[in-house]
C-alpha cells in the first residue's frame, strides 16, 4: 500500500484499469478507462480510435470493422495492456482466447438478453429489432444455425455414399435445412409487419362505472 498511515484508504489509481466491452446498444466495442499511454497501446494493438463522449474521450473500434477482427483486435489490446502492467476486464463475448465453455455461456447469454428484449418490448419497432437479430442477413442467429446444418449435411453425405449405407440421417437434415429456410422467410416477413405497425397509446376508458343494486325491499305485513 505504498506505506499508507494505518486506517487510512486505500490508494485506488482509476487509470490502471480499462475495460473493453461491447455496448448492447449500439453494438460498438468500446475501451472505457486508462491514460495517454492506454490509449496509444489501444490503437496501435486493437485498432482503436478516440471518439467524443460526455464526459470525456473514450475509445471505440470504428463501426465497419468485422466481428471478427473487433474480437483479434479486443484480445490483442488486453493482452498487449496486461503486459503494460494494467488491469483489464475483457468482455468474454471478444475474447478470443476463451474456453468452450465461456463461449456456450456468452452465446447462452446473449439468447437470454434477445428472450428479455422480446418480453419487455413495448412497440412494433423494438419488436422488429429482436427479430433482426434472428433473420437478418449473414449476421443473424437462423443464418448460421442453417450454416450448421449445411455443414453437418455435407460431413454426413460424404460418409453416407456407397451400398447399403443408411442415407435417411442426410435426407433428414436437407429437410431440416429447408424447413429452417422457410420458418426464416416467415420471420422477415413478421418483422417487416412488426416494423410498420404504429406506436399507439390507450385511449382513455369512457365507460361509466356500474350504479351500484339498490337495497332489497322487505315485505311488510
Amino acid at each position: 500500500m505504498r506505506g499508507r498511515p494505518p486506517g487510512d484508504e486505500p490508494e485506488f489509481l482509476v487509470t490502471d484499469y480499462v475495460t473493453i466491452t461491447r455496448d448492447p446498444r449500439t453494438r460498438l466495442v468500446v475501451a472505457i478507462g486508462g491514460d495517454d499511454r492506454a490509449a496509444g497501446i489501444l490503437q496501435q494493438s486493437g485498432g482503436f480510435i478516440d471518439a467524443p463522449g460526455p464526459r470525456g474521450p473514450y475509445h471505440r473500434q470504428p463501426h465497419t470493422m468485422r466481428t471478427e477482427d473487433q474480437c483479434l483486435g479486443s484480445t490483442a489490446a488486453a493482452l498487449s495492456l496486461l503486459q503494460a502492467g494494467y488491469s483489464v476486464h475483457l468482455d468474454p463475448e471478444l475474447n478470443m482466447l476463451s474456453t468452450k465453455d465461456e463461449d456456450r455461456k456468452t452465446a447462452h447469454r446473449y439468447l437470454d438478453q434477445l428472450a428479455d428484449r422480446a418480453r419487455n418490448a413495448t412497440s412494433g419497432h423494438e419488436f422488429a429489432a429482436v427479430l433482426t437479430e434472428l433473420v437478418a442477413p449473414h449476421d443473424d442467429v437462423l443464418h448460421r444455425l442453417h450454416n450448421i446444418l449445411v455443414s453437418a449435411l455435407v460431413t454426413w453425405a460424404d460418409r453416407v455414399h456407397g451400398p447399403g449405407r443408411d442415407t435417411d440421417p442426410a435426407q433428414q437434415l436437407i429437410n431440416a435445412a429447408r424447413s429452417l429456410s422457410r420458418l426464416t422467410r416467415q420471420l422477415e416477413d413478421i418483422r417487416a409487419l412488426a416494423a410498420r405497425t404504429p406506436t399507439t397509446t390507450p385511449a382513455p376508458s369512457t365507460a361509466q362505472p356500474p350504479s351500484p343494486h339498490p337495497p332489497a325491499v322487505g315485505r311488510h305485513r
